[in-house]
């Protein structure tokens, strides 16, 4: 096939595609770090359940960790576009209704057992630990930047950037306790309910303050 630019060979992938394809590669590696750990799981083996080989899984990821990477960040991406749209003088934690967490649960990918057993092992996994606090770490200024532009702020206002502080630690909080808790018979319904009560809960602990 020759292109537009005279070269032959296969087009290059849109940016939409390559999104699917790190989608993809988190995914499988999430079944296989659940069904046999972190250890046991190689890169070969990632690219064989997507149907791709382990050079084109290093050129998209850096360690077999990092691979999980796009589902937890696809989580705090719905988080950030929904404080964006939430209006000014409603309470935040209406916020994390069960459509929100319906929303969560479908950025992810992973069915819910398979991504609480995920969050479970970055308790005892380190590698997948740092991922994980890394996430969260960068998905701080989208939350400031959120909250700054919700209350007509500029980006920089401290108060947003405190906010946004004590909202991801109160995120991250509610999620890890969920999942070390969770019930791999519950339903998809009971789940999602879990979800969003659990991130109300830590809002509404942060709404109280310090005392």
């Amino acid at each position: 096939m020759t292109t537009p630019s005279g070269r032959t060979g296969r087009p290059p992938l849109t940016e939409a595609r390559k999104a699917e394809i790190r989608l993809e590669i988190a995914r499988a590696a999430v079944e296989l770090f659940v069904a046999q750990g972190v250890a046991a799981t190689t890169g070969e083996q990632i690219g064989q359940a997507v149907g791709v080989s382990a050079r084109t899984v290093w050129r998209y990821f850096p360690s077999k960790e990092s691979c999980v990477r796009p589902l937890f960040s696809a989580g705090i991406d719905v988080i950030a576009a929904r404080l964006r749209e939430w209006r000014p003088g409603h309470p935040l934690e209406d916020l994390f209704g069960p459509d929100l967490a319906t929303g969560l649960l479908a950025a992810t990918g992973p069915d819910g057992p398979t991504g609480s057993a995920l969050v479970r092992l970055t308790r005892t996994e380190p590698g997948l630990r740092a991922i994980w606090l890394q996430t969260y770490d960068e998905a701080e200024p989208a939350f400031a930047r959120a909250l700054a532009h919700r209350a007509g702020l500029p980006a920089d206002d401290l108060r947003p950037m405190i906010q946004a502080a004590m909202l991801n630690a109160a995120l991250r909080a509610a999620v890890e306790r969920l999942a070390w808790r969770a019930d791999e018979a519950e339903t998809d319904a009971v789940r999602e309910t879990d979800v969003a009560g659990a991130l109300r809960s830590a809002l509404v602990i942060v709404a109280e303050g310090v005392s």
